[in-house]
């Protein structure tokens, strides 16, 4: 049966910048306790989380696969890797295709893995890159994987991270941190928070309505 589920929403961590009225933020005890524990810290690029399956490729909406111009790329990818997607497997990336706030100056792919669901289970950070290797796929810059000691040491890092700007070329648009073990689907917001940028999105008109075509860095 085909898996159709969405990406789970995200929360923010209580001292994202990017934060707006209607996100949702995760207590701190809650992020504390994650960080007590093994993580692995992630880019979050300015893209469009996209969803790959057997049977297509979702973008927003789950009801109906994606026919989006922007996501050509994308969908052309998927039939080239969909014998290699089992049943229940659920591939989790940002499609890059269309320029967003952001325009990377290295981007080297329209299609970067950051997740793997098989069933009702997201799989440990060793599958995902496992999943990377053996389909050609492209993963999110890892910017840490480790031990924090608190929630002042993560801080620390973010500071450094959006100092140094996107591993892509140009602003970094801000940072997801998971544990590298797997959970249940159902304990996603317990375990998967983001930091994002003050005034992340600085353009009146949706990018859909005049998008762009990104440019891969050596094509």
């Amino acid at each position: 049966m085909e898996d159709n589920k969405k990406y789970p929403r995200t929360f923010h961590v209580p001292t994202s910048p990017g934060k707006c009225s209607d996100d949702k933020v995760a207590s701190m005890n809650i992020v504390e306790k994650v960080l007590s524990e093994e993580i692995v810290i992630t880019e979050k690029l300015d893209g469009e989380n996209t969803t790959l399956t057997f049977g297509g490729v979702y973008a927003r909406s789950h009801a109906t696969y994606t026919t989006s111009s922007w996501s050509t790329e994308v969908r052309t990818l998927q039939r080239l890797i969909k014998h290699d997607i089992e049943e229940g497997i659920s591939l989790f990336g940002e499609n890059m295709e269309g320029i967003h706030s952001i325009e990377y100056e290295k981007l080297d792919s329209y299609f970067y893995l950051f997740g793997l669901r098989k069933n009702a289970t997201i799989s440990n950070w060793k599958e995902v890159e496992e999943m990377s290797f053996l389909l050609d796929l492209k993963l999110v810059p890892v910017l840490f994987k480790g031990r924090l000691k608190d929630y002042k040491e993560l801080e620390t890092l973010i500071q450094q991270f959006t100092k140094e700007g996107s591993r892509l070329g140009g602003t970094m648009e801000g940072i997801v941190l998971r544990p590298t073990r797997e959970f249940e689907e159902n304990e996603f917001t317990n375990n998967v928070f983001k930091w994002v940028r003050n005034n992340h999105v600085n353009t009146s008109t949706h990018w859909t309505k005049t998008w762009k075509k990104a440019k891969l860095w050596r094509a």
